[in-house]
């Protein structure tokens, strides 16, 4: 039934109700603005709920993330007269998990030139294919192999071309010039490069380097005229030995390192390759 004024008893109620909970709200909001004025180290409620709401609403960290992540791959090159050498250890792993044991980072591109690689493996496949058919191309073009200085230049030209996203390559190119003299090519990410008579990449060269400084460099350059060099004096068979040696020691210390080492030597009678054991662990 309606009263004078025409409301019903559920109207009332539903009234009354309303009225309540507009006093409960203004109650709670006036203690929560008294609270934070009183106490100046709490920060105020509108900001506590964003805090909470970015830390409730951030991704996790991935893990398995390997773009930031340092080369994880070692590949060293010694040059020589008449070979070159170019090895690299076959683990492929992020951080403390092994990916594969046999995955090879050094391709051919011609009958006297190898490229290999110690970053990230995608941008190194990648890089691989491009610089393939490239050479295929050239071959195609010119009716002859691709020389070494081309490649070297071709490379350095790749690399530059993706220099505002670049390549995660970290590369070395070797192989023999027209003097039958080894040439090794050392690059960075964006393609700066020079010709060295050896050179390391990848996890294991804080470790590798310094060996073949020891070995393969003078002991002082006052001790010799000052002079470019561009080869190393050792004979073919104990500049094999001493990359054996450096790659042992290396995957003593560096987790990245390890499984085996594929190693290959080129000279003017062709291609070899050898495969040396690791520690598996």
């Amino acid at each position: 039934m309606r009263d004078a004024k025409g409301e019903t008893a559920v109207e009332r109620e539903r009234e009354r109700r309303r009225e309540r909970e507009r006093k409960h709200f203004i109650t709670v909001a006036r203690a929560i603005v008294s609270s934070s004025l009183s106490t100046s180290s709490l920060p105020p409620p509108s900001l506590s709920l964003s805090l909470s709401l970015t830390h409730a609403t951030k991704p996790k960290p991935n893990p398995h993330k390997t773009i930031n992540q340092p080369p994880n791959r070692t590949v060293v090159s010694v040059a020589g007269n008449g070979y070159v050498i170019l090895a690299a250890s076959t683990r492929l792993s992020t951080g403390y998990s092994i990916l594969s044991r046999e995955a090879t980072k050094v391709c051919r591109l011609s009958e006297g030139v190898l490229v290999a690689n110690a970053g990230f493996a995608g941008d190194g496949v990648t890089l691989q294919k491009v610089l393939k058919s490239r050479a295929v191309a050239y071959q195609h073009a010119h009716r002859r192999p691709m020389p070494v200085h081309a490649a070297a230049q071709l490379l350095g030209n790749t690399l530059y071309y993706k220099r505002f996203f670049p390549y995660y390559a970290f590369c070395l190119c070797a192989g023999l010039d027209e003097e039958n003299k080894g040439a090794v090519y050392t690059y960075d990410a964006v393609g700066s490069h020079e010709r060295v008579g050896f050179s390391c990449q990848g996890s294991g060269k804080d470790l590798i380097q310094p060996v073949l400084d020891n070995q393969l460099k003078s002991i002082s350059p006052l001790a010799l005229p000052a002079g470019p060099w561009k080869t190393t004096p050792l004979p073919k068979e104990e500049a094999v030995d001493l990359v054996k040696s450096a790659f042992v020691a290396a995957g003593e210390r560096d987790i990245y390192t390890g499984d085996s080492v594929q190693i290959f030597v080129l000279t003017k009678e062709g291609l070899s390759e050898e495969v040396l054991e690791l520690k598996k662990d």
